[in-house]
């Protein structure tokens, strides 16, 4: 399940493209924005599709390997411990998967040497090499495997992050949040739930998660001009056109979730935007943001514009 931190990312790179060409009308750059979160989804499926794929690869070697001009004893009684890895026929064979792989036209008919070239990198690896010298085969074993593809393979090598980035430029910025929800996903498999295992949604709460993208971005579109004036007032010795502008756009979001949406604690807002001033803008970027929304923060609860309810309470 994708996180708010990842909504909100979504919203910024959104609302900084639509700054970009203000001619477009708003319902059309919302509609591109929930476009592109549920896009990610199909990501997720093409990792998924990768591991079966790549036993599929190994199998057909194998075969060739047995029917080629005097095989070797080892060609004619290979190991096939990755090739029976047990959770990897889970998702093989699993009855989410399956129909989603055909909607989605998930195939690797021609991947243009991909899944081989992967597979090799596979090969040459320590955790992998480890996994098939040892003689146990046990549903663990298995799985520690598939998150060692996941996280020490999928996640580092530059080469499988181009290759998707070429089939999507978007997927650059969702790979990383894309590829923790199937390494979490492949946590969850069970053995005794075979092909019946969980696969997660892209939303915890769909209607919830939509909700608070149309309304970040709506709503600070909407107050665009109020709230670079509550900055302004607060830059001191510093004029607006000196600032950098992710850090406008940052603050104005932040702005908008303070003022509202009541069930957002206030500590919860200034930590999600400092980390996205870390990840986005200056190495000065998250002080001077914590520092802006302190002092606006400190005006807004002597005006009362600040009012949370529910969860909102906690932590303010």
């Amino acid at each position: 399940m994708i996180s708010r931190r990842y909504l909100r990312t979504k919203t910024m790179q959104a609302l900084y493209a639509h700054s970009m060409k203000p001619y477009e009308d708003v319902p059309s750059a919302l509609r591109e924005l929930i476009r592109t979160v549920k896009n990610c989804r199909v990501l997720f499926l093409w990792f998924f599709s990768i591991l079966p794929e790549m036993t599929f690869y190994r199998k057909n070697k194998l075969e060739d390997l047995r029917n080629k001009h005097n095989p070797t004893e080892e060609d004619l009684n290979p190991n096939t411990k990755f090739v029976d890895n047990k959770v990897i026929a889970q998702i093989e064979e699993n009855v989410t998967l399956q129909p989603l792989f055909r909607t989605h036209h998930i195939d690797w008919s021609n991947d243009g040497g991909f899944i081989p070239r992967l597979f090799h990198l596979m090969e040459e690896t320590g955790f992998y090499q480890q996994y098939m010298e040892n003689p146990s085969r046990s549903y663990e074993g298995d799985r520690k495997l598939v998150l060692d593809i996941i996280e020490r393979l999928i996640a580092t090598d530059d080469h499988i992050r181009w290759y998707f980035s070429e089939k999507d430029p978007n997927w650059m910025d969702d790979y990383d949040e894309v590829l923790m929800m199937f390494y979490k996903n492949i946590q969850k498999f069970r053995q005794k739930d075979g092909a019946e295992n969980q696969i997660l949604p892209l939303y915890k709460n769909q209607e919830e998660d939509e909700r608070f993208l149309r309304d970040l971005f709506g709503k600070t579109l909407a107050h665009d001009e109020e709230y670079e004036s509550l900055i302004e007032e607060k830059l001191q010795n510093w004029e607006m056109d000196r600032v950098i502008g992710m850090d406008v756009l940052l603050m104005k979001m932040a702005i908008c979730e303070l003022l509202e949406f009541p069930t957002i604690p206030i500590k919860v807002t200034m930590n999600e935007y400092i980390e996205l001033a870390k990840l986005y803008s200056s190495d000065k970027s998250p002080k001077f943001i914590n520092g802006i929304l302190d002092r606006l923060i400190a005006d807004f609860k002597e005006q009362g514009r600040i009012k949370k309810t529910g969860t909102g309470l906690y932590q303010n």
